[in-house]
């Protein structure tokens, strides 16, 4: 039993940083239309800036977390106003394979300044624990999903309860109408970037607790496709089930999976996410609580 609380929480520690990051597709493909592959490089970027600030000029890590998820922020304006903008009008398919070339460009650009090694983000957790009861957890897990719980909680009341966010939700659910209302639907695109681009950081500077950031800490944002896909692409709910689901999923396989299956071999944890994803577009493809589209000819 403690052995599976143990896994459970660090599951869910993880899936909280998945959860960010399918939050940040969700928002922006609710506002645009548009499945947006620049995450994993503002993610990196958030991670970065987390890095020089706590550590390079040894800020507190709250405070170089907050900096960073604002100047990501920025950066995810700075695509929208440079690459996004232009495609509006464009086939979404378009407009996706730009956020690609996004993507690759911004971590081409910070991958130089990250170099070949690792880089710590200053947290103060590193690997210490905490004795839960009978259970031994490390307190970054715990911090993840805390943070996570607020700043999920804060953005579905920004949708739910604030005028920018009514009229976000108006943009997504008819640009016209929206437009006819007097809404800025360019204001609307910038800012669902804005929230994508902070909630990124967020995940970036959590994905480098403990172990710090490098090179190769960009694919750990492509989890969030399991999770929109098994949430629903549309839904925010369904972005943080989804990555909760992804996180929890793969640290029981990785617990479990040698002693009861060890013919799938020792990397099968990395792969358990897109077997669920698999599943779910062969038997429920817009998700849990996605939206169908019904087409009549």
């Amino acid at each position: 039993m403690e052995r599976f609380l143990e896994s459970l929480v660090i599951g869910l520690g993880n899936g909280s940083i998945i959860a960010l990051i399918a939050l940040g597709f969700v928002v922006i493909y609710k506002s645009t239309q548009v499945v947006s592959f620049a995450q994993p490089a503002l993610m990196v970027t958030g991670g970065f800036l987390v890095s020089v600030f706590a550590v390079g000029q040894g800020w507190t890590f709250a405070l170089a977390v907050g900096v960073a998820m604002v100047l990501t922020a920025l950066v995810g304006l700075v695509i929208e106003r440079l690459a996004m903008r232009p495609m509006v009008g464009k086939p979404p398919f378009v407009a996706a394979i730009v956020t690609i070339g996004v993507d690759i460009i911004v971590r081409a650009i910070v991958n130089r300044q990250i170099g070949a090694f690792l880089r710590p983000v200053g947290d103060p957790w590193g690997l210490d624990t905490w004795e839960l009861g009978v259970v031994t957890v490390q307190q970054r897990f715990v911090w993840m999903i805390g943070v996570t719980a607020v700043a999920v909680a804060v953005t579905f009341a920004f949708f739910k309860f604030s005028r920018i966010g009514l009229a976000m939700r108006a943009t997504a659910f008819d640009q016209e109408v929206a437009l006819a209302q007097g809404i800025s639907v360019g204001f609307v695109f910038a800012l669902s970037w804005a929230i994508a681009g902070a909630l990124a950081a967020l995940a970036g500077a959590f994905v480098g607790t403990g172990n710090g950031i490098d090179q190769s800490t960009f694919i750990v944002a492509f989890k969030a496709l399991p999770a929109i896909i098994i949430g629903g692409l549309d839904s925010l709910e369904g972005a943080v089930i989804g990555g909760l689901t992804v996180g929890v999923v793969e640290s029981l396989v990785a617990t479990y999976q040698a002693d009861l299956l060890p013919f799938l071999g020792g990397n099968f944890a990395g792969a358990s996410p897109y077997l669920v994803m698999l599943v779910f577009l062969m038997f429920k493809p817009y998700g849990l609580f996605g939206t169908p589209e019904i087409e009549r000819v």
